[in-house]
C-alpha cells in the first residue's frame, strides 16, 4: 500500500549543479540535503523544504521536462510568484484549476514546475 511520495526526481545536464543550487536554494528557499556517498559519485544535487524532497538527476542526454512536472503546494502564492520574478524566473498564471491559484515556471534548465495554493472561498489562499 502506497503511503506517501518520498521524493520528485527531476533530470538535469551534466554540470549543472551549481546552477541548479542557486536556483532551488535562493530562488525557491530550498535546503541543499547531502547525497549518499555512492549517489553523489554520480552527480546532480537533492534539495528538501519541510517534507518536500525534490532530486536532479545527471542525465547525459539531458531534455528538459516540458509537460511533466512536480506540483509544488505553497503559502502566500502571489508573494512567492514576486519572489521568482524578482529573481529573473518566467510566471505563467493558470486559472483552469478550480479552487486552486496557480502558476507555472521552469528551472533554469528547462524543467517544468507548477507552484498551487488552494483558495478559500474567501479567495485568499489556505
Amino acid at each position: 500500500m502506497l503511503a506517501a511520495v518520498d521524493h520528485v526526481q527531476l533530470a538535469a545536464p551534466p554540470g549543472s549543479e551549481d546552477t541548479l543550487r542557486a536556483y532551488y536554494v535562493d530562488v525557491l528557499g530550498m535546503t541543499e540535503i547531502p547525497k549518499p556517498p555512492v549517489l553523489a559519485a554520480r552527480g546532480g544535487c537533492w534539495f528538501r523544504a519541510g517534507a518536500v524532497q525534490l532530486h536532479l538527476g545527471i542525465e547525459e542526454d539531458f531534455r528538459p521536462a516540458r509537460k511533466a512536472h512536480p506540483g509544488l503546494r505553497v503559502r502566500e502564492i502571489e508573494a512567492y510568484a514576486a519572489r521568482l520574478a524578482a529573481h529573473g524566473a518566467l510566471v505563467t498564471w493558470d486559472d483552469s484549476l478550480p479552487g486552486h491559484r496557480r502558476f507555472y515556471s521552469e528551472d533554469p534548465v528547462g524543467n517544468r514546475l507548477e507552484f498551487l495554493d488552494t483558495v478559500r472561498p474567501s479567495g485568499r489562499g489556505v
